[in-house]
C-alpha cells in the first residue's frame, strides 16, 4: 500500500500554434498547480498572433509549477510550466484526488482581472459567461453596472475609455499597417446578378438540405473554381518572385467580439457547395468560441471577406498578407438594373471588390478572374455539377 512511485519532471514549452507565431500570450491556465492533468485534456488558453487557442496536454501527470502566469508572454519553445509524471498506485491516488478538489482562484481572462481591479468588482462573486464558464470583461462590466472599458476617466471630451489591444489585435494592427504600406495594391469592382443563385438556394431549401448553403458558401465555391483557372491569384510574393500554390485553401474572414479571425477551407475546389456549407459554419462557430485548432488557421492561399450580412453594399478589404489577393463581398439586395433591351427591372445584385498585389497579379488577369467568378455565380448550376 505504501509503494514508491517513480517520478520525472516534464517541461511544458510554449507550443507552435500558428505558422507565423514567434511569441504568444497565456490568457488563462485551465489547471492549477497540484491538479491532475490527463493527456488530451485542455490545459492552457493561449492567444497567438491569429486567434485564441486551447492547448491540450501532451502528457499526463500533476501540474507542478506555472512559470508564465495568466497575462504573461512567452516566446515559441520557452518553458511555461512543469508537469510531474507519476505512476498511479493505491498510495498515490488519494493524494491526486484530493488535489483535484483543491480550491482555486476564479477563472477569468486577464482583461477581466484588470477591469475587476479598476472597477472594484470581486471576481469570486461572478458567474462567467465565456468559454469554459470563464469570467470575461462583459461579466465584470455588468457587475459594476457600467459599460466602461479598461479604464475610464473624464476630460473635455466627456467619458474617456481606454481599451488596450489584445495580442491578436496588436498583431492584426501591425499586419494591416504592413500590408497597406508595403503592398502595391489595386482594386477592381464588379456587380453580379444573384437571381439564379437565389433560386438555387430555394431549390435546396425545398429539398430539405441542412445547413442551407449561404450566398457566401456559393462565393467560396465559385472563388475556388475560378482560382483553379487563374492560379496567379492563388499566390504570394516573396523576395522578387511569385509563389503559386498547388492547393486552393480559401480563408473565410470571421468577425469576433474583439478580432478578425480567418479560418481556412482547405482544398475548396474539391468540395461541394453542401460540404463547404457544413464546414464554414463549423469554422465560424468555433472561431467565435475561440476553439479552433492551430492548423485550421494556417496555410490559406486566398481570402473572402463578407460584410453583406451587415447591410454593407461595397467595401475594400485589406489584403491578408502574405496572400496576393482578397475578395470583398457586399450585401445581396434587390436593386434597379437596366437590361440589354433598355428595360428597368428590380434584380437581386451583389457587389464584390477584388484587391490584388500588383507585384503578383496584373489588372487584366484580375478582371478575367472576376468575369469567371460572375459567370459561375450567375449560372450557379456550374457550382453544383463541376
Amino acid at each position: 500500500m505504501g509503494a514508491e512511485v517513480s517520478e520525472r519532471v516534464v517541461q511544458i514549452a510554449m507550443p507552435k500554434l500558428s505558422d507565423s507565431m514567434e511569441e504568444a500570450t497565456v490568457l488563462a491556465w485551465l489547471k492549477r498547480p497540484g491538479e491532475v492533468v490527463k493527456r488530451g485534456e485542455p490545459l492552457v488558453e493561449v492567444e497567438t498572433d491569429k486567434a485564441t487557442i486551447v492547448y491540450e496536454a501532451e502528457e499526463a501527470g500533476v501540474l507542478e509549477e506555472i512559470l508564465v502566469d495568466d497575462g504573461g508572454n512567452a516566446r515559441l519553445g520557452a518553458t511555461i510550466a512543469t508537469l510531474r509524471r507519476r505512476e498511479e498506485t493505491p498510495a498515490s491516488r488519494p493524494a491526486e484526488l484530493a488535489s483535484e478538489t483543491a480550491s482555486e482562484r476564479p477563472r477569468a481572462t486577464p482583461i477581466a482581472r484588470r477591469l475587476a481591479a479598476q472597477l472594484g468588482v470581486e471576481l469570486g462573486s461572478l458567474h462567467g459567461t465565456g468559454p469554459g464558464r470563464r469570467i470575461v470583461g462583459s461579466d465584470v462590466r455588468a457587475a459594476a453596472g457600467t459599460e466602461a472599458g479598461e479604464r475610464a476617466g473624464l476630460d473635455g471630451r466627456g467619458l474617456v475609455i481606454e481599451v488596450p489591444h489584445t495580442a491578436t489585435q496588436r498583431t492584426i494592427a501591425q499586419r494591416m499597417s504592413e500590408s497597406r504600406s508595403s503592398i502595391p495594391e489595386f482594386t477592381l469592382e464588379y456587380e453580379i446578378l444573384m437571381d439564379a443563385a437565389s433560386r438555387l438556394r430555394e431549390d435546396l431549401r425545398s429539398g430539405g438540405y441542412d445547413p442551407l448553403p449561404s450566398y457566401n458558401d456559393l462565393v467560396v465555391r465559385a472563388v475556388a473554381l475560378a482560382l483553379r483557372e487563374f492560379p496567379a491569384l492563388n499566390a504570394s510574393y516573396l523576395e522578387g518572385m511569385a509563389l503559386r500554390f498547388g492547393r486552393i485553401n480559401v480563408g473565410i474572414a470571421v468577425a469576433t467580439d474583439d478580432a478578425l479571425i480567418v479560418p481556412t477551407v482547405f482544398d475548396a475546389e474539391r468540395k461541394s457547395v453542401l460540404e463547404i456549407a457544413v464546414e464554414s459554419r463549423s469554422l465560424a462557430e468555433r472561431a467565435r468560441t475561440r476553439s479552433l485548432k492551430a492548423e485550421e488557421l494556417a496555410d490559406g492561399t486566398f481570402t473572402v471577406s463578407n460584410l453583406g450580412m451587415f447591410g454593407v453594399r461595397r467595401f475594400h478589404a485589406v489584403i491578408n498578407h502574405p496572400q496576393a489577393a482578397i475578395l470583398s463581398v457586399g450585401e445581396v439586395a434587390r436593386r434597379p438594373v437596366v437590361s440589354e433591351d433598355g428595360q428597368l427591372a428590380a434584380r437581386l445584385t451583389m457587389e464584390v471588390a477584388l484587391s490584388c498585389d500588383h507585384r503578383v497579379v496584373y489588372g487584366a488577369e484580375a478582371a478575367r478572374f472576376l468575369q469567371r467568378l460572375r459567370a459561375l455565380l450567375e449560372h450557379p448550376t456550374l457550382l453544383v455539377v463541376d
